[in-house]
């Protein structure tokens, strides 16, 4: 987690540069009717306001976001858990659309003529044990439950996220 202040809104040290720096009396004046300069919107709004978007149970419920959910996803939540997350040992795999592993999709063509995955035979080549592969970085790996990693995800605000990794102790070792 960065320790230096970011800059959202409000400027704490304007550094003059002979190229590309800002005038705020300049800019308040041009634009007395912003948000901004009207002290509407600050640091500590915004980052409530962020919060309260990663928050949020039911998008929809979002005026930003009313037509068609987020991102076009209807009932998508931004909160993982909600999400209703596979268990892994439960994904069904086989054909017609269905998934090759709970770890890989179905590689299978659908066949001559055809685009749909409805139209996949299960696959029935070789696939690897997912226990035996190992890939690079670190954390705790491929095989950690989705359901366990949302509730950790979940429960960060902004301010505490850990730099290079999605939360405290997804390294496996913290």
């Amino acid at each position: 987690m960065s320790t230096l202040k970011q800059t959202l809104v409000e400027y704490s040290t304007v550094i003059s540069k002979p190229k590309g720096s800002s005038n705020s009396a300049n800019l308040r004046s041009m634009f007395p009717g912003s948000p901004v300069n009207k002290g509407e919107v600050t640091d500590i709004e915004r980052l409530e306001f962020y919060q309260n978007l990663l928050d949020m149970s039911n998008i929809d419920s979002d005026p930003l976001h009313a037509a068609g959910g987020y991102y076009g996803i209807p009932n998508h939540s931004m909160n993982y858990v909600e999400n209703d997350m596979p268990i892994i040992a439960d994904v069904q795999t086989g054909g017609a659309g269905l998934p090759a592993t709970p770890y890989s999709p179905n590689p299978s063509s659908p066949g001559p003529g055809s685009t749909s995955a409805a139209d996949q035979p299960e696959f029935t080549g070789d696939t690897k044990d997912p226990v035996t592969v190992t890939n690079f970085g670190t954390g705790l790996g491929g095989l950690v439950e989705p359901i366990t990693t949302a509730k950790n995800i979940s429960t960060q605000t902004i301010g505490s996220y850990v730099s290079g990794r999605s939360y405290q102790g997804s390294d496996g070792v913290s």
